[in-house]
């Protein structure tokens, strides 16, 4: 039997706009948004309702915040969506504080944390079926480095706390080329009361279109219901936005020797041995040198541009709502048909994307292309002008993008 709910919203990015658009899609209803500040993606929607509170990553008023929403509607159940991890980690700590009417992936937090803390990332799984970049762990007050091959990857161990620091010239992640320089960025971070380790990482060579993307639902049971692998074209080039796809192709693949059905199986065996729920996304380079995929990390939660599964017959809200609500026995969806995702317009694909077999079939499937901010049942005109100014923004990002190959 379909149960009725309601669905609340954590955050107001473009994760939580396709989410909401998602719920729109399935049940043509209005879902609910609670985010911490005012973001363009989810402003001037008709598909949603949003609300916003500064102190929402204060823990206190995060729990105080979401149960009076939950006890508004107490009679309702209430599926609780994260789009960050921010927002996983504190409804993991705190789910027995949560409302009893509050319907959500009900995580482990220390497995939860070994995700969310990528220095416990690459430690605890090390041995496992997954293979990884060779990669230090550096700590932020030593005042020596371990003897690196340059260009290196450097990233934070602890994504949450360093998410919650401003400082000039902030990277999401940084591609490092020499010593001095990483001397440099290292006492920026560190002057900007960032105390945790940093991750520094071999540089796997190749362009954008050696980066892979998996989308994987597991249920309740810890079975994986939902997988899919794409091919990313082009990822962001901004300092804040680099690692998240901008363009990607699921169910194709240019490089022909590329192991995908074997990591595939990797993935699910994966997930389902280390007592997860929800979903998540595995970000994984193509190594071309050893002819393997090596995870750079998984996010516990669905990633940015996730969206694209919907168009593959896995509304990510359904698949949710299927498992948690109505505890359905779900099929195994192997997503393996194309679909093309992009978030940036055709100019810049044709002026950005390195592989030219990558560009043709882009270009070949532009006209079906999804894209996660471009909903025809969301009309409302500002929003419409606000969406076509970003996609004239790119133009810009990509032209100062500081990331090169």
């Amino acid at each position: 039997m379909k149960m009725d709910f309601k669905i609340l919203i954590l955050g107001s990015d473009a994760n939580a706009y396709y989410m909401a658009r998602c719920y729109y899609e399935a049940y043509q209803k209005k879902a609910h948004l609670i985010g911490k500040e005012k973001l363009a993606f989810t402003k001037f929607s008709n598909i949603l309702t949003v609300e916003y509170n500064p102190n929402l990553w204060n823990e206190e008023e995060f729990i105080k915040v979401i149960n009076n929403y939950a006890k508004s509607f107490i009679t309702d159940l209430i599926l609780l969506v994260s789009t960050n991890e921010t927002y996983s980690k504190m409804i993991a700590k705190n789910k027995d504080k949560l409302s009893d009417n509050l319907i959500f992936p009900k995580q482990n937090v220390e497995v939860l944390e070994t995700l969310v803390n990528k220095e416990l990332f690459y430690k605890t799984y090390q041995n496992s079926c997954l293979t990884f970049p060779k990669t230090y762990f550096y700590n932020i007050n030593d005042d020596f480095f371990p003897i690196l091959d340059f260009p290196v990857i450097l990233k934070p161990a602890d994504v949450i706390s360093y998410n919650h620091l401003n400082f000039k010239d902030k990277h999401k992640i940084y591609k490092i080329e020499s010593l001095e320089e990483l001397t440099n960025v290292v006492n920026k971070i560190k002057n900007s009361g960032y105390k945790d380790k940093i991750i520094l990482q071999e540089y796997i060579l190749g362009d954008d279109s050696h980066l892979y993307d998996s989308v994987v639902y597991v249920n309740h049971l810890h079975q994986v219901k939902v997988i899919s692998f794409a091919q990313i074209g082009l990822q962001e080039h901004s300092l804040s936005m680099v690692g998240n796809a901008a363009t990607l192709i699921n169910g194709y693949s240019t490089f022909r020797d590329a192991p995908i059905n074997q990591m595939k199986e990797a993935i699910v065996k994966f997930m389902e041995s280390i007592d997860y729920v929800g979903f998540a996304e595995i970000d994984m380079k193509y190594d071309e040198k050893s002819k393997n995929f090596k995870v750079l990390e998984i996010n516990a939660r669905q990633g940015r541009s996730s969206y694209y599964i919907s168009k593959l017959g896995a509304n990510l809200i359904e698949v949710m709502a299927k498992d948690l609500i109505n505890k359905e026995e779900l099929p195994l969806l192997d997503l393996d048909d194309e679909v093309l995702l992009s978030f940036v317009p055709k100019c810049i694909i044709k002026k950005y994307i390195k592989n030219n077999d990558f560009k043709k079939k882009v270009l070949a499937m532009w006209k079906k292309r999804v894209s996660p901010m471009e909903c025809n049942l969301d009309t409302n005109f500002k929003r419409f002008l606000l969406m076509k100014k970003r996609l004239w923004h790119y133009r810009k990002d990509y032209k100062n993008a500081y990331w090169k190959y």
